[in-house]
């Protein structure tokens, strides 16, 4: 997978979170996927179809850290991993996908969006609805950590 199909995302993610949720993420080095298990606790997954490519986008948050984003952006602490914080990685989701679909924009290249689902729970199955290679983008943050994932068959 080209890079430029992997910084739209990096950027969007990182702007989401420091504007949204004053949140600091540091991306560490990307790489391959090889299992379907998740990486976090609660994951929204959304697709994207486009005339020149098809894919998904996954972002999958560790507890400790979608719980402090969860305070930050709703004012109130959420003791676990409810339907108000599942509702809220959906609405991320959908906010770091719109941000990477303006830059894929720019670039040339129009994306539709479907609708994002979450799925909750430890070890849960993430699964990426193209053939193509999940790339992971791990972030840390003084929380702990949380995985972007970008699939995409061209």
């Amino acid at each position: 997978m080209k890079a430029e199909f992997v910084n739209p995302f990096l950027n969007a993610i990182l702007d989401v979170l420091s504007t949204m949720a004053r949140i600091d993420a540091k991306p560490g080095k990307p790489y391959l996927k090889k299992e379907r298990t998740s990486l976090g606790d609660v994951s929204g997954l959304i697709g994207l179809t486009g005339k020149q490519m098809k894919g998904s986008l996954a972002i999958s948050f560790t507890e400790p850290v979608i719980l402090q984003i969860a305070e930050n952006m709703l004012g109130e602490k959420a003791e676990s991993v409810n339907d108000t914080v599942t509702d809220l990685v959906g609405e991320i989701t959908n906010m770091v996908t719109g941000g990477a679909k303006r830059i894929f924009s720019e670039m040339g290249y129009d994306f539709d969006l479907a609708i994002p689902g979450v799925v909750a729970g430890k070890n849960h199955a993430i699964t990426h609805k193209t053939s193509g290679q999940t790339i992971i983008l791990p972030f840390h943050t003084e929380n702990g950590d949380f995985f972007v994932e970008i699939c995409f068959e061209g």
